[in-house]
């Protein structure tokens, strides 16, 4: 699998592969298409929004994931939340209401 950073029009100025690769190893996550396919969803989202909403992205991941299982299938592949890890691997800041301080991740 060939990924490259013009796979990612939408990513942050910062991001970077290497970096969201070794954090996903890190976690323990071994990074398939679904999860680039995750990352640039997210990155597209953001680019498009001013205010990400926890709802409204977890609405739109749940249809842009669903012939594969929508968000439930998301949480199978990314275990810390595929909100709240997702952002992280994307290079973005999770919205508000995805991370619990006191109890990780929620989203």
């Amino acid at each position: 699998m060939s990924i490259s950073l013009n796979s990612f029009p939408d990513a942050p100025e910062n991001w970077d592969i290497n970096i969201a690769t070794s954090t996903a190893k890190a976690d323990g996550v071994h990074m398939s298409n679904d999860h680039w396919d995750l990352i640039r969803a997210l990155q597209e989202y953001y680019s498009k929004v001013e205010f990400p909403h926890l709802h409204q992205i977890k609405k739109t991941l749940d249809a842009k994931f669903n012939s594969r299982g929508g968000i439930k299938y998301l949480y199978q592949i990314v275990p810390g939340g595929p909100i709240a890890e997702g952002c992280r691997l994307a290079g973005l800041h999770a919205p508000a209401g995805a991370v619990d301080k006191s109890f990780g991740s929620v989203a």
